[in-house]
């Protein structure tokens, strides 16, 4: 059995479309909310991780009591080699992890749709080889990455330049949101406080990038059946 750590810290920040293409490579996902599920020590017994979003900060333990616990596991994650990947404050805990640093962006909060653009190095990593190189993906974060000296950008959008990394051969970090689905949302709308535009917009740019997150989340799967 194939078996997936998924790490999600407030209802709302689920998996979806992570999910969906885990399952469909029939991976068995194992959820564990944070601060309610007990965390492994280590990342053995699992073949792959996923962390995903979340409103607390990744360089303050305040109300977020598993902090250390998450940086300790994605740290075993990547050192085991087994196919990791942070999504907004999960990428922030990654790069933490592995030398690097979250912190607060200068630039101020980044809400809504918005592009990114894969730069050079993209063209060779297992993820994104071959994509469109610009993509107009949810943002939702204030905070940002300081990358470690050996990970690889893949990605920049205007206002904050480390939107997308590799750490090791089989870690990635997205700041910005690929796996969400029309009710994912509506939903950080509703929870977050976010302009209404950003739910109205969302069909439309769900549409548009459904193609593209398909095949960056099937071949994250891959890697992980592999």
């Amino acid at each position: 059995m194939t078996r997936a750590l998924v790490v999600q810290h407030v209802a709302i920040e689920g998996p979806y479309a992570i999910a969906d293409a885990l399952r469909r490579g029939d991976v068995t996902i194992d959820v564990r909310l944070a601060g309610s599920d007990p965390l492994p020590a280590s990342i053995d017994g699992f073949d792959a991780l996923v962390v995903m979003g979340g409103p607390m900060s990744a360089y303050d333990d305040h109300d977020f009591p598993t902090r250390r616990d998450e940086l300790t596991l994605l740290a075993s994650a990547v050192a085991a080699g087994v196919p990791t990947l942070g999504v907004c404050l999960g990428a922030q805990l990654l790069a933490a992890a592995v030398g690097g640093a979250a912190v607060p962006g200068e630039a101020g909060l980044e809400i809504g749709w918005g592009p990114v653009w894969l730069v050079p190095e993209a063209k060779d990593d297992p993820l994104l080889a071959d994509l469109d190189g610009e993509l107009t993906v949810l943002h939702w974060h204030g905070d940002t990455v300081v990358l470690p000296s050996d990970a690889v950008l893949l990605a920049s959008s205007d206002r904050y330049a480390n939107q997308a990394f590799r750490v090791a051969p089989r870690a990635w970090g997205l700041q910005f949101h690929v796996e969400v689905t029309l009710a994912a949302v509506v939903g950080y709308v509703e929870a977050f406080g976010g302009d209404t535009a950003i739910a109205e917009q969302a069909p439309r740019h769900l549409a548009a990038l459904e193609h593209t997150r398909d095949e960056i989340l099937d071949r994250f799967a891959a890697l992980v059946i592999g």
